[in-house]
């Protein structure tokens, strides 16, 4: 057996992906020590970072608090703002006479579905309120482009709980100063110009233009959809799920503000169209907008023609972008001496923002088992790829479940309603949840990366059809069920009148700071 330690760890490639891992590796393996792993990140000086989405996932809160980067330092050079969920516009189904439909996946609930679950009983009651509402105050918060925190609460703190948006380029920015300077990580700006292995097949080093050859022991791939390492070296295929997934190209618009004061939004919105939907993401100084849609059923003029009218008047001067999103992943993740990390692991269309947290998990995971001797490596790899491939299946399941429950009707809809397009492991779940509320036990592994009540929200909210009468009985804690429902809108009532607006929080950062923990 292999016994020889790992000691040197290359990253190739930057952004949130290289940055957010080495910040993690670093932390994690105390790479300031000289006799621990060191850590080094190269990265071309003439490729520009891909942002990987804006949105966050409320785990980012602990892993910047875990990195020791101060919220309020975050908060102002990301130009970030706070997301306290998604708002869905018109996925239930397209508007009727001019009015739109909407409903929420929030971040907090007045219990989790775990401890008591709340569905079956709103479900039989004759509530007068959606289920967001009904379970939460977040819903009228984000209405109300409220913030979810004040002034007077410590760093990574709520009164309820919450993510970020932010500017990606500027958070890859944040990370490489804090790994750098604080964390012991080196960084190299060059191109890699040839990857070399060994005899046995793992990567040895690579060539660079100006920096010369790297050696190391264990590689992180971070190169984006190229996978220069993972895949085009060590020939690791792509999983591609367009067949699952129509969707194909992003067209993108960054929108300033007409008003310095102009509310900012605590949520996603996610606006349904013909061949897709927009995201419109309210940061400091601007909102980032943007329409995914299948190209087989719009073409690239009209999405921007769509964008453009949702956008409304006065956008005509604005430049967009047209992406063209590979949607799919590794058949591994973790190959040899080599881990694939971000866009080089694979993608999912941004809906849900998976992105980043499936970075932060990788990253997670690769710091907590990090195997210091070649002879761990193949077991970790084995754990890691099990790991990752549940994760994106199960990802996947999840985001096809807002379009197959869709009562849209044009083309792009119903292909996505054929049986053909939609994972088994979905149309079954689906099938049992018509008779028998969602549980916990629906859920049979640590690492799910949707709980319970992000599918309660998205079942309720798209109006799902439940038939639970046969087993009413059942739910006998109707009291119990009552006092949460009575606690969530008093808890609305009070929240709403203690908490700062989104934008009025963020102007006080630009002087104040939260007090650290």
């Amino acid at each position: 057996m292999n016994q020889a330690n790992i000691n040197q760890v290359l990253i190739v490639g930057g952004g949130t992906a290289g940055w957010l891992t080495a910040a993690k590796l670093a932390k994690q393996l105390n790479s300031q020590d000289p006799t621990a792993v060191q850590v080094t990140l190269i990265e071309s000086p003439d490729i520009p970072t891909v942002g990987v989405g804006e949105g966050t996932w409320p785990t980012m809160r602990k892993t910047l608090a875990e990195l020791g980067i101060s919220e309020s330092e975050f908060v102002r050079h990301c130009n970030a703002s706070f997301k306290q969920g998604t708002q869905f516009v018109n996925w239930k189904q397209a508007p009727e006479n001019g009015k739109d439909n909407d409903y929420l996946h929030l971040f907090s609930s007045v219990v989790e579905a775990s401890d008591f679950n709340l569905s079956p009983y709103w479900s039989l009651s004759e509530q007068q309120k959606n289920f967001a509402d009904s379970i939460s105050a977040q819903g009228a918060l984000c209405r109300d482009k409220l913030a979810p925190k004040d002034l007077t609460l410590a760093e990574y703190q709520g009164a309820q709980n919450y993510a970020y948006h932010l500017d990606a380029a500027k958070f890859a920015e944040l990370l490489k100063s804090h790994a750098c300077n604080q964390l012991g990580v080196k960084h190299l700006s060059a191109n890699i110009t040839a990857v070399k292995q060994d005899q046995s097949g793992d990567i040895a080093s690579v060539e660079t233009d100006s920096a010369g050859e790297l050696f190391a022991d264990f590689f992180v791939d971070c190169t984006g959809f190229k996978c220069l390492l993972l895949g085009e070296t060590l020939g690791i295929g792509f999983n591609n799920i367009q067949d699952k997934l129509l969707t194909d190209h992003a067209v993108t618009i960054q929108v300033p503000y007409q008003d310095e004061n102009e509310p900012i939004a605590s949520c996603t919105i996610s606006t349904a169209h013909q061949a897709g939907w927009t995201w419109d993401i309210g940061l400091q100084n601007r909102r980032g907008t943007g329409y995914v849609y299948s190209s087989a059923h719009q073409s690239h003029d009209e999405a921007e023609a769509t964008l453009r009218r949702y956008l409304g008047a006065n956008t005509d001067h604005l430049s967009s972008r047209l992406i063209k999103m590979n949607c799919g992943y590794r058949e591994k993740f973790w190959h040899k001496n080599c881990v694939a990390i971000g866009l080089s692991a694979g993608f999912i269309e941004p809906l849900e923002a998976s992105a980043i947290f499936l970075i932060e998990a990788s990253g997670n995971m690769l710091a907590e088992l990090f195997p210091r001797q070649k002879s761990a490596m193949a077991h970790v790899a084995d754990k890691f790829n099990r790991s990752f491939l549940f994760r994106w299946q199960k990802s996947i399941d999840f985001i096809k479940l807002h379009y197959y429950l869709s009562k849209r009707q044009e083309a792009f809809w119903l292909d996505n309603k054929k049986p053909e397009t939609v994972p088994e492991t979905l149309l079954n779940a689906i099938a049992h949840w018509q008779h028998h509320p969602i549980s916990q036990y629906d859920f049979d592994n640590v690492y799910e990366p949707f709980p319970l009540d992000s599918y309660q929200y998205v079942l309720h909210g798209m109006e799902f059809s439940q038939a639970l009468d046969h087993n009413r009985a059942r739910y006998n804690k109707t009291m119990q069920a009552q006092y949460y429902f009575q606690r969530a809108a008093k808890l609305t009532e009070q929240l709403q009148k203690q908490l700062p607006s989104n934008r009025d929080l963020l102007n006080k950062l630009k002087q104040y700071s939260f007090q650290k923990i």
